[in-house]
């Protein structure tokens, strides 16, 4: 999943440098979605004990 967050952010860099914004907006959008998945998941799983930090 985190692929596929920097290929978003790279497409939004690109699509915004070219002057397509709508393109950008929705790829840089969708990529803050499967952020925040991630960082709730990792949240979760450290606060349920899989992930132990030493």
């Amino acid at each position: 999943m985190l692929e596929w967050i920097i290929i978003l952010l790279v497409v939004a860099a690109i699509a915004s440098l070219l002057g397509f914004r709508g393109v950008a907006g929705v790829s840089a959008g969708i990529a803050k979605v499967l952020i925040l998945i991630v960082l709730v998941g990792f949240l979760l799983l450290l606060f349920f004990g899989v992930i132990v930090f030493a």
